[in-house]
């Protein structure tokens, strides 16, 4: 699919309630994590903590956390014992991030301050991740957030849980929506509030399927991510890789990853793989 509108999601502004905006992360977190959306591209992330000498990842626009835990384990069995993250988001979730932290023995720790991912603090300091929200950024936001991470010399992943199919369009309005109304009631930890908000006044659902829509509509193509990427980097800086990873049961995720090199790596490798 090519078709990329600018459409609103409600997640996104500032006035949307924040206990549906928390009910509707709990969705995300529970399903990026049951279904291992991001394991694919565990070996890419590797790679990149390797290469930026960070065993450190900063989450960016973390909502919830879907999906940390698990990358976190499978990250230490591809050689990277000391791996650890920090979740940061302009609107932090510190209940479930707390939560987390405690599951993890402190492996997961977070910011309690909200973080503008165009301008992250000098001491938040760490490979930078955001997943599922990038194409919450329109492109001149997109290139300041990735100029960001050149600025700070630290390498950065950007990846998404699709690989923007109509089919996707058609799980988000279908099969989705009806694994939210059955999987609700054992979503942790308990909020009486998320199922108010979802069985009552059903403005979880509902939300959670247009910003589902909206999401792959407003996602980037990994031709679109690389061009982003020579914006924000046209001195070449970094080396910059995108494209897509697919899962074993079928579905994509889009990703672009780039770090810092030296310029004896950018002459051996001028070329980013797409």
């Amino acid at each position: 699919m090519r078709l990329r509108l600018r459409l609103f999601e409600f997640e996104d502004l500032s006035w949307f309630p924040a206990v549906v905006r928390a009910g509707m992360m709990d969705y995300l977190h529970f399903m990026i994590s049951a279904l291992g959306t991001y394991r694919p591209i565990v070996p890419l992330l590797a790679e990149g903590l390797r290469r930026s000498g960070q065993p450190h990842l900063l989450e960016l626009g973390a909502g919830a956390g879907g999906g940390t835990e698990n990358l976190l384990i499978a990250l230490r069995a591809q050689g990277q014992p000391d791996a650890t993250s920090t979740f940061t988001d302009l609107y932090p979730q510190p209940a479930a991030w707390a939560a987390a932290a405690r599951r993890t023995h402190g492996l997961i720790r977070y910011e309690p301050a909200p973080v503008d991912a165009l301008a992250v603090p000098p001491h938040l300091a760490g490979f930078r991740t955001i997943f599922s929200a990038f194409h919450h950024f329109p492109p001149a936001a997109a290139t300041a957030l990735l100029r960001d991470a050149v600025r700070a010399n630290t390498g950065i992943g950007v990846f998404e849980g699709a690989g923007k199919h109509w089919a996707e369009l058609l799980l988000a309005v279908t099969v989705l929506p009806v694994a939210q109304l059955l999987l609700t009631p054992f979503f942790r930890p308990f909020r009486l509030s998320r199922l108010v908000f979802t069985y009552l006044i059903p403005l979880i659902p509902l939300c959670t399927i247009w910003d589902g829509v909206v999401s792959v509509l407003r996602m980037y193509s990994p031709a679109e991510l690389l061009a982003l990427a020579r914006a924000a980097d046209p001195a070449g800086a970094f080396a910059w890789q995108a494209g897509k990873k697919r899962h074993w049961w079928g579905p994509q995720v889009t990703y672009l990853v780039g770090w810092p090199v030296s310029s004896a790596q950018l002459a051996a490798n001028p070329e980013p793989l797409l």
